[in-house]
């Protein structure tokens, strides 16, 4: 016989009896008992010397109570275990137990005893009322068949005419996208992002209703667009919204009127006989619009800043850089008409920076739900792997408050836009500069791998026609980041610049001046003209605004001429020529070599702008060929 096993757990009550109440309310509660303790308690109720038969079947007379005593004093034994007792009344509990399971089984063969009823007259058979009685079950029977397949029926109508705008067939796409629930006769929805991990107050709720105009039969013709159902929306989630970022150059401080409320044209309430999908879609988006507005707003009252952050309505207003201003506007239309935020033409706004904006407030719903994995089953819900890590790997105190300081969202948005506006200002400088000097060349390439906080650019000044001549490439790494711009330099020197327009065009035009210098040192190697000097801080000549001027002297083949070249950042390019020779000592000149005779005289400087050339390489390099002569 096969017997079934079910598992039964059985748990102590977690609560504690309260020892007592102080005067402040606080509860002191009495410490459980452990598990010795526990069985300790439970020994101590049990009476073993105790019988629960001894009132039963007591003797009467005097004869047969002197023979159960000494029957008593003869079974009754000295036991060296106090669960004696317990364990005899357990062994003849399952004798009876085996000796019962004995009789069901040959109660169950039916071989060797039957327990069957006393049997009995037949009561007389009244076929007239059995039959009536069953006519009448069939009947309740097929009436409850009939009236479902009419149902049936009369719904596959529905459903050839109307196909896509059955009640109940849009209530189950509804049903599929959107959480419901039944308050009575009323169909409710949800629209808050509460699921997902939010913290917003406002509630989305949303009633669901029939449509009465197709239910009615009104609308016919309209049967193929309009759905049967319709969501009555709360009337703060009406219209259409979105939250504009505006970054833009401002003189002085603060400006409070420089963002305007502007509804960009196609953005505005939806139509009446909308659907509902359309409907929902476009509350739920006004909801979040308004979440996203509402924490930026408390985090810009909450922090602290040099210059303060200005919450004004539906604006929030901050400075990024020094006349620069970004502005977080909340901007919904409820179709009401509104001079005020209703104007023609174009908007100028950061969709890069909206977007961002939307992507931290839903990487913060999405952290508040889900942890960092692989964890712990019984780890505590919200720990990152770092503070559950804290103790084995000995983190500090001061390890420990650094994990728990976190950016806000404004602090993130406002640090993307301070490297969005250096990283386009470093665009238009270098922009600026190469169409300004068309000689040299530079080149910048853009990484594609850069992040939101953090760009890359190389910035390569070569001459054109001379791109082999990799020694006078001038090579630039920016880093641009949020604050300050990182430089490599082509002789691995680090400079840090700020976010300072003019600091990146000084450093652009200092290396022209060096690209300058690194020409004439190729082309005279490549031509055989001596290197005789070098310096990059000449001392003599017209003053640099910023940075210094390098200048480098050359020797034709034959000793017979000399060239100069200064070149500065801001004073631009000068070559000097000098050929009369003065004569010398013949004690100085055993002693000197031919090439320092012509470096004493006066220099002529030559016009560069009458001298064929694309550029200043090639002009160069036709003066040097012209005037070295054979001897």
């Amino acid at each position: 016989m096969a017997s079934a096993s079910v598992n039964v757990s059985v748990e102590a009550v977690q609560e504690h009896k309260i020892q007592e109440v102080t005067l402040d309310g606080q509860e002191i509660y009495i410490p459980p008992l452990s598990m010795s303790e526990n069985l300790a308690k439970l020994a101590h109720k049990i009476d073993f010397y105790k019988d629960e038969s001894e009132d039963k079947g007591k003797p009467t007379s005097e004869g047969e109570k002197e023979v159960e005593e000494e029957a008593s004093k003869a079974a009754v034994q000295p036991s060296l275990w106090p669960w004696d007792n317990i364990r005899n009344k357990l062994k003849a509990a399952l004798t009876e137990m085996s000796v019962l399971l004995d009789v069901l089984n040959i109660t169950k063969e039916k071989r060797y005893m039957l327990l069957d009823h006393v049997s009995q007259d037949a009561p007389e058979a009244k076929s007239a009322i059995q039959l009536m009685a069953k006519k009448k079950g069939l009947q309740s029977a097929a009436g409850v068949l009939l009236a479902g397949a009419e149902r049936l029926k009369k719904s596959q109508q529905e459903m050839g005419t109307r196909p896509q705008n059955e009640f109940h067939i849009e209530l189950l796409k509804l049903r599929q996208n959107w959480r419901l629930k039944k308050v009575g006769k009323t169909i409710l929805g949800d629209l808050s992002y509460k699921s997902a991990g939010s913290r917003f107050w406002q509630g989305g709720s949303f009633e669901v209703t029939k449509n009465t105009n197709i239910a009615n039969g009104e609308g016919d013709n309209m049967a193929s667009t309009r759905s049967s159902l319709e969501v009555v929306i709360p009337t703060e989630l009406e219209g259409s919204a979105f939250v504009q970022v505006e970054v833009k150059t401002v003189e002085g401080s603060m400006n409070l009127t420089s963002a305007i409320l502007r509804m960009p044209h196609g953005l505005g309430p939806y139509p009446s006989d909308a659907h509902w999908q359309t409907k929902l879609e476009a509350a739920q988006n006004v909801l979040f619009c308004k979440e996203l507005f509402s924490q930026l707003a408390r985090e810009a009252v909450q922090l602290k800043s040099f210059v303060p952050y200005i919450v004004v309505g539906n604006q929030i207003i901050s400075n990024v850089f020094p006349n620069v201003q970004l502005s977080i506007v909340l901007c919904h239309s409820t179709g009401k008409k509104d001079k005020k935020s209703q104007h023609p033409g174009k908007v100028e706004h950061n969709h890069v920076l909206e977007h961002s904006l939307h992507q931290l407030l839903r990487e913060v719903h999405f952290k508040s739900l889900n942890m960092s994995v692989p964890h712990p089953v019984t780890a505590t819900i919200g720990v990152t792997k770092r503070r559950r890590m804290a103790g084995p790997e000995a983190i500090s105190r001061r390890e420990l408050l650094e994990m728990t300081e976190s950016e806000t969202l404004l602090e993130q948005i406002i640090k993307q836009t301070r490297h969005a506006v250096l990283r386009l200002r470093t665009m238009k400088v270098i922009d600026a500069v190469a169409a300004k000097f068309p000689d040299p060349q530079i080149c910048a390439h853009w990484s594609c791998l850069n992040s939101s906080l953090e760009s890359n650019v190389r910035v390569i000044i070569t001459s054109q026609g001379y791109e082999a001549m990799r020694p006078t490439w001038q090579s630039l790494y920016l880093e641009i980041g949020v604050n300050d711009i990182k430089v490599v330099t082509r002789e691995r020197r680090r400079i840090i610049l700020s976010f300072e327009e003019k600091e990146i065009e000084d450093l652009l035009l200092w290396q022209i001046s060096q690209h300058h210098i690194a020409i004439c040192q190729s082309l005279a190697r490549l031509l055989s003209w001596q290197y005789i000097s070098h310096s990059s801080a000449t001392g003599v000549g017209e003053m640099e605004d910023f940075a210094t001027a390098s200048s480098v002297l050359l020797v034709s083949p034959n000793s017979d001429k000399v060239i100069a070249v200064r070149s500065g950042p801001t004073t631009g390019l000068h070559v000097h020529m000098k050929s009369d020779a003065k004569d010398i000592d013949a004690d100085l000149a055993s002693i000197l070599e031919a090439k320092w005779y012509n470096l004493t005289g006066t220099f002529k400087e030559i016009d560069l702008n009458r001298i064929d050339g694309r550029n200043f390489a090639t002009k160069l390099e036709l003066i040097m060929a012209s005037v070295t002569r054979k001897r």
